[in-house]
């Protein structure tokens, strides 16, 4: 999930055209920690997540329901047979 919710904040940062410095800077944590978020390297806590959302002038609702959604997406598609041949194996 970590990984999902950095790519999710990576995305919004950068259709705001901002930088690591310039997010970072505004919700008050260190442009190298915002870094490690993006990459999914640190899981940050609640009260961080909610201040890179406002920093991006996103609600943390909509920014938790675009990473839930997406994992509804990769679960999915991890469920789904790579091909017709799987279902024959699986039978």
């Amino acid at each position: 999930m970590r990984h999902l919710l950095g790519e999710r904040l990576r995305q919004l940062r950068h259709v705001r055209g901002e930088t690591l410095d310039q997010t970072a800077r505004r919700a008050g944590i260190s442009p190298q920690y915002l870094s490690e978020i993006e990459r999914g390297v640190k899981e940050p806590s609640s009260e961080m997540i909610a201040a890179i959302a406002g920093a991006l002038d996103v609600t943390l609702v909509d920014l938790v329901t675009a990473v839930a959604d997406r994992l509804v997406v990769v679960r999915d598609t991890a469920r789904q047979p790579a091909c017709q041949a799987a279902f024959a194996l699986a039978a």
